[in-house]
């Protein structure tokens, strides 16, 4: 009986553990035709995502959080191979082996076991259809003039969680193929210099979404205000701000 009393009480002490260290992160929930979508702002480009009870982790990076206190993960998605957005130490403390893990092929080339997605790809991973879509500059390039995010290494995810589609961008400018992303009802866009969106390039790339929701994230020091003043007369896009630095 003792056996049996400590046992629960260390299942009890865990389980508490886990559900402390992901109540220190704001959460939005947002109503689907198939259930609730939790969206879990863990930080930067890191997002934890909740569904019919499925768990889908994007981009987890250590500098933002105790993985190993966080849950595991059914679904990883990682948008391309910088080291704030691939980090194979936080992987490995959500990975079971039966988690999905996502990947562009520069990614691949890194972490092994994963399963590679181009621009272009779908799957339906865990009930959950995944488009992977192009994500890159244009116009922000380092000193040699070679763009921070080449076009075709990254990936951007729009993900169907029953009737809503949520769009994360990854790291990428405002870009061309941002057109034909049709009926986007949630978006993360970045908005961080010089590797992704100035304020201005975020608010143009929420007017041709149209996102119902847009969380801009991966923002650095940025002065979010700016953005919220550049659509504050753009009707049907709701602007919300989280801690996503």
């Amino acid at each position: 009986m003792f056996r049996v009393c400590l046992s629960m009480m260390l299942l009890l002490m865990l389980s508490s553990g886990i559900s402390n260290a992901q109540e220190r992160f704001a959460s939005d929930v947002i109503k689907t035709s198939s259930g609730d979508l939790t969206l879990t702002f863990i930080g930067h480009g890191s997002l934890i995502i909740t569904f019919n009870g499925k768990i889908f982790h994007i981009d987890p990076f250590s500098k933002l959080a105790d993985y190993s206190a966080l849950p595991k993960a059914d679904v990883i998605l990682i948008t391309h191979e910088h080291r704030d957005h691939l980090d194979p130490a936080a992987i490995e403390k959500i990975r079971t082996d039966k988690t999905s893990l996502i990947l562009t092929e520069t990614c691949a080339k890194l972490i092994a076991g994963g399963l590679v997605m181009k621009n272009g790809d779908v799957r339906t991973i865990e009930g959950v259809k995944i488009e992977a879509v192009p994500a890159y500059n244009i116009i922000h390039t380092r000193e040699t003039g070679e763009p921070f995010h080449p076009r075709g290494a990254g990936n951007g995810y729009i993900l169907t969680f029953g009737d809503k589609r949520l769009y994360v961008a990854g790291d990428t400018e405002s870009i061309p193929e941002m057109a034909g992303f049709k009926n986007i009802d949630i978006a993360f866009l970045p908005m961080n210099l010089p590797y992704t969106m100035t304020p201005e390039m975020t608010a143009s790339a929420a007017k041709v979404i149209h996102p119902k929701i847009l969380y801009p994230y991966h923002y650095g020091t940025t002065d979010t205000s700016k953005l919220t003043a550049l659509l504050k007369d753009q009707k049907g896009i709701e602007v919300r701000i989280r801690k996503m630095e």
